[in-house]
């Protein structure tokens, strides 16, 4: 059995800066929370600290995808409102959440994907 070694996680989320490159971030660590947001958003705004939080405190790296700066990437991912939350687990999409959501519900969701 072969153990691979991810990267460590960082404690600040990552903001996205290229249309391609999101399956190789997300294979990039065990646990990826994709954040699709977008300035004028007033949940995600609401959301921010929530964000800095679990970027900080979980097992997962946190990915900020500004969905008017790279709108394909949105569309290719199915995102039609913000905030959607995207969360991969060893590089597969396992979960998705639009809307506002907590803190709560969110470090569950990473938990029950962290090893």
């Amino acid at each position: 059995m072969t153990t691979e070694t991810t990267a460590a996680t960082p404690s600040e989320p990552i903001h996205f800066e290229g249309d391609s490159g999101l399956p190789e971030l997300a294979a990039e660590y065990d646990v990826v929370l994709v954040d699709f947001y977008a300035d004028w958003c007033g949940p995600c705004k609401m959301m921010e600290p929530t964000i800095q939080t679990l970027a900080a405190e979980t097992e997962a790296a946190v990915v900020k995808v500004d969905v008017d700066q790279f709108q394909q990437l949105a569309g290719e991912y199915g995102v039609q409102g913000v905030p959607t939350l995207l969360l991969f687990a060893d590089g597969e999409p396992v979960e998705r959440m639009v809307g506002m959501q907590t803190e709560d519900q969110l470090a569950d969701a990473i938990d029950s994907y962290a090893v």
